[in-house]
């Protein structure tokens, strides 16, 4: 019972990171930020398939409430003043990659738990959970590197 929610959680914020993901990629699609945004966004899908896989493999239904909750989450965000009156500003890529690190460290938080468990359908689901969190270590340090040119742009020449 505890397992269930506990992946349901996860996919709920599987699907918000999947909705975010692919709002900044497209958000930044003419910038520098594309390419791995795009790459993200994919990677965060085949997370949340990943994930949906394991709650099939221990017969763990989603709860679609969850789901909805996640999925609305991510459009509410979407109201966050980000100094502009319509439109994108570089304290919306700001903020989109802090959001997509916290995701990130909560994916990388699953699959080591799942690890952890050493349950065995999830590899029988064909879910390598070590790989997982290998590519969420990764993920973190580009979104890192990615945040940290974002800020500069934002706030290097911006008056307080």
């Amino acid at each position: 019972m505890l397992l269930a929610i506990y992946l349901n959680d996860h996919l709920a914020t599987a699907v918000g990171a999947r909705e975010l993901a692919r709002r900044s990629a497209k958000s930044n699609r003419d910038t520098s930020y594309a390419p791995f945004l795009e790459t993200l966004a994919r990677e965060l899908d085949e997370d949340r398939q990943a994930l949906r896989k394991v709650m099939r493999a221990l017969g763990v239904r989603s709860d679609p409430l969850k789901v909805g909750a996640g999925w609305s989450a991510e459009k509410v965000g979407r109201l966050k003043p980000n100094g502009r009156l319509r439109g994108y500003s570089p304290l919306s890529r700001v903020v989109e990659l802090e959001g997509l690190s916290l995701i990130v460290r909560a994916n990388l938080a699953l699959w080591r738990s799942l690890e952890r468990l050493e349950l065995d359908k999830t590899a029988a689901a064909g879910v390598h959970v070590e790989q997982l969190a290998a590519r969420a270590e990764r993920q973190l340090e580009g979104l890192e590197a990615h945040r940290l040119n974002a800020v500069t742009e934002a706030f290097a020449s911006a008056p307080a």
